[in-house]
């Protein structure tokens, strides 16, 4: 019977990060020799226990093999014969395929130490693609540690996405790597991955859609609106901005993916045009009500604050009113956030002034 850490917490100790938690998996022992030594059993799918004093899991090696569609399709197997390598191989990139002993000896059958210095993710095996949620782990490792894909993983995920895995992917488990994403140093980078492999159209296509629409160059120098609302979310990041501040920052332009045709590069009216993509993205990712409100507000009111300074006071104080800043000041205050982030996300402008924030900020603080 061997201890080994696995997993993030080895892949992080290289990196030279912090470890949060450590995860262990044990060769050569059965679910009756852990309960001997004091483990608890916590495992519904397959024997994972609980130590007696420090509470961290471990896990008795296994293999898996997929059953059906999805990621609940498998079938576990378990037994003291399970090899630290076969373990190790069914996990899904060679960075997280690495295990330490208890003397600090690792174990790395498939290159992931070679992969942490290339800064690159790859998939251990082709058992990558019985998993999809594999996609939105992977594109979000991209976000977080700005490595680079290995192509023949890129490929592998786009193979994936064409043969309708992404499609049985849970809208709980699409927010829950969307919210991860998004709090990463460079969310964009998440995004970016996903529409590389042909995902963000099956997952977010309201979002996808932006890509290749034209803005008017005086306003927006870098022309595409899908690169600019990546430039808007990327600036929200980079000021330490909450969940919901960047997911707003992410949602507020989504109506220009539907401006008329003839009207381009123009996009009069897409405030209003973006309410309804956005409720619709919200209600099938059953995204918290705190970040579809505010994304809501960005969506419809960022352009009245992008010209608060020309608009009569009755009009600025039903904006006040429609965006409930009385009662919701915090709220309000995050709204102004986003609204920088749009000013400032745009080539050449990223340190633009925005008077208008601390105008308003000092109107509502004289309410």
């Amino acid at each position: 019977m061997k201890c080994y850490i696995v997993g993030g917490a080895v892949r992080d100790r290289l990196l030279g990060l912090p470890v949060a938690d450590r995860d262990w998996v044990v060769v050569g022992a059965t679910p009756e020799m852990m309960q001997a030594r004091g483990f608890r059993p916590v495992g519904k799918d397959f024997p994972v226990f609980l130590h007696p004093q420090t509470q961290e899991e471990y896990a008795l090696a296994r293999t898996e093999r997929k059953s059906g569609r999805g990621y609940h399709g498998f079938v576990f197997h378990t037994s003291p014969e399970v090899t630290l390598e076969e373990d190790l191989i069914r996990r899904d990139l060679t960075i997280n395929a690495i295990a330490e002993d208890e003397h600090g000896a690792l174990t790395d059958p498939y290159g992931g130490q070679a992969d942490l210095q290339a800064r690159l993710l790859r998939h251990v095996s082709p058992a990558f693609a019985e998993d999809p949620v594999r996609i939105l782990r992977l594109a979000r490792f991209a976000a977080r540690f700005d490595f680079a894909v290995a192509e023949e993983t890129m490929q592998l995920m786009r193979d994936m996405v064409a043969a309708g895995e992404a499609d049985a992917l849970v809208a709980e488990r699409v927010w829950q790597e969307l919210a991860k994403g998004l709090m990463t140093a460079r969310p964009s980078r998440m995004l970016q991955v996903l529409r590389d492999c042909g995902a963000l159209a099956r997952l977010l296509p309201e979002l996808d859609a932006l890509f290749g629409v034209p803005q008017r160059a005086d306003y927006h120098p870098e022309i595409d609106c899908g690169d600019h609302v990546m430039r808007v979310l990327d600036y929200t990041a980079a000021c330490g901005q909450p969940l919901s501040v960047r997911f707003a920052a992410l949602m507020h332009d989504l109506g220009k993916a539907r401006t008329p045709a003839e009207i381009l590069p123009r996009h009069l009216g897409h405030e209003a045009r973006g309410e309804v993509p956005l409720l619709a993205l919200c209600g099938r990712l059953r995204v918290p009500s705190d970040c579809r409100d505010l994304a809501r507000l960005a969506t419809l009111y960022h352009t009245k604050i992008h010209r608060a300074a020309e608009l009569r006071a009755d009009t600025v104080l039903r904006l006040l009113r429609d965006c409930d800043a009385l009662r919701r000041p915090e709220r309000f205050l995050q709204l102004l956030d986003v609204c920088l982030a749009d000013a400032r996300g745009r080539l050449h402008f990223e340190t633009c002034d925005y008077p208008q924030a601390e105008w308003l900020r000092q109107l509502l603080a004289a309410a």
